[in-house]
């Protein structure tokens, strides 16, 4: 296909490798590094491993792992460390006062706070699509 002064641009409408790029897990809640129910880290082999806290909803725990997919991406694209964002979550849960429902990356202080707002608009577009209720679907996810 050519455009233009002999350009050509080639589309790849497959793209298969030896290993999975990304794998989600639905785990117990019990089961997370820390209090969340979406995680993201990547492995020594750079395979992106998001886990999901099971909600008993299908549908609830793809809506986790699509959010923790997007922040992942524009983490890693902003060049904000997986690391800091861990760390930053871990404190903000030591910190957390019983009945606080508040996302960590809502925070100000958030390193992530830009690309958290990018995952959950996302989020927000697919409940919808899923014919999912917002406020019963954080319902849930707040009562883990």
């Amino acid at each position: 296909m050519s455009h233009g002064k002999g350009k050509k641009w080639n589309w790849t409408l497959f793209y298969r490798t030896t290993k999975p790029e990304v794998i989600i897990e639905i785990i117990p809640h019990n089961k997370q590094r820390y209090e969340t129910v979406g995680d993201w880290k990547r492995n020594k082999n750079g395979t992106l491993i998001i886990k999901v806290s099971d909600m008993g909803d299908k549908r609830y725990a793809m809506l986790v792992a699509i959010h923790e997919l997007v922040e992942t991406l524009l983490c890693e694209h902003d060049g904000v460390k997986e690391e800091d964002v861990t760390a930053f979550d871990i404190a903000f849960e030591k910190k957390r006062k019983p009945g606080n429902e508040d996302e960590p990356g809502d925070s100000r202080k958030a390193p992530y706070r830009k690309q958290h707002a990018v995952a959950t608009i996302v989020e927000k577009l697919m409940c919808k699509k899923l014919g999912c209720n917002w406020q019963k679907y954080n319902d849930v996810v707040n009562s883990l």
